[in-house]
């Protein structure tokens, strides 16, 4: 199942995508969460809800809605540095970061409430710089209050998997240890355009990450070349605090970012 949040009329609601439209679950059950974050709390229940609700609910073409970051909401949005050898293999090309260790602990920052944004709109670039760069990473998105998750249980917290971009200003990013400045910037974390759920995703450890500017291939790794795995990240993290539902877990990225090409863009 692909679940979307959407803008059709008045405010954001969930829908079920089916091809090239999506059918408005709150039409067959208006006692379903407006809120992705909300839903999701719902567990099994409200997944299988959402699926019931599909079969009957009157759909709209994909074209004459709006489609709003998957979790518009989310309690917190956790990301990882440096999580693909690739990506701080090009790092080290530079002379400022020629002795970047691969780490052997995850290295995490937050983006901010205010950076999330929807998977077609605008990303505004800052006054203070020229360094906006763009870092397509697998989202991962937790499913139910959880803490202390082993790794070989972390598959049963995943509520689904979608796409972000963790756009980075990089000035702005080596202004202090943690990568909490550079990343935060108002509109730099798109989300989208919908979660998958597990059933249809394949193999989050085993999935192609491609990033296109315009028309031309920019990143084309795989989540199999991941120094932590997810289910270490969902371990790792959950030792650190309660994981909630509708947390975003955005995994890293890898070779071929614009600020470390041979010729910075």
């Amino acid at each position: 199942m692909k679940l979307a949040s959407f803008v059709h009329g008045n405010g954001t609601r969930i829908g079920v995508v089916e091809g090239d439209e999506i059918a408005d679950i709150a039409g067959a059950d208006a006692t379903l969460p407006a809120d992705m974050a909300a839903f999701l709390a719902l567990g099994a229940a409200g997944m299988a809800r959402a699926r019931a609700a599909a079969a009957k609910a009157p759909r709209l073409k994909r074209r004459d809605v709006k489609l709003a970051a998957a979790v518009p909401n989310p309690p917190n949005v956790f990301a990882i540095g440096m999580n693909y050898a690739d990506h701080i293999a090009e790092a080290r090309k530079f002379p400022q970061f020629k002795d970047l260790p691969t780490p052997t602990f995850p290295i995490w920052f937050m983006k901010g409430k205010s950076a999330i944004n929807g998977p077609y709109d605008p990303i505004w670039r800052p006054r203070v710089s020229d360094t906006l760069d763009y870092e397509g990473e697998l989202g991962v998105v937790i499913g139910r209050r959880c803490r202390h998750v082993p790794k070989d249980k972390a598959r049963s917290v995943i509520a689904g998997l979608t796409v972000v971009n963790d756009g980075s200003v990089r000035e702005w990013q080596q202004h202090a240890q943690t990568f909490t400045a550079g990343k935060g910037f108002e509109t730099t974390g798109p989300i989208g355009p919908w979660i998958v759920t597990l059933d249809e995703a394949g193999d989050y450890n085993h999935l192609a990450i491609r990033t296109w500017v315009n028309d031309e291939l920019r990143q084309n790794g795989n989540t199999k070349d991941m120094i932590f795995s997810v289910d270490e990240q969902i371990a790792y993290l959950s030792t650190m605090c309660t994981l909630l539902p509708g947390d975003v877990i955005s995994t890293g990225t890898p070779l071929g970012v614009g600020g470390f090409g041979d010729t910075p863009r």
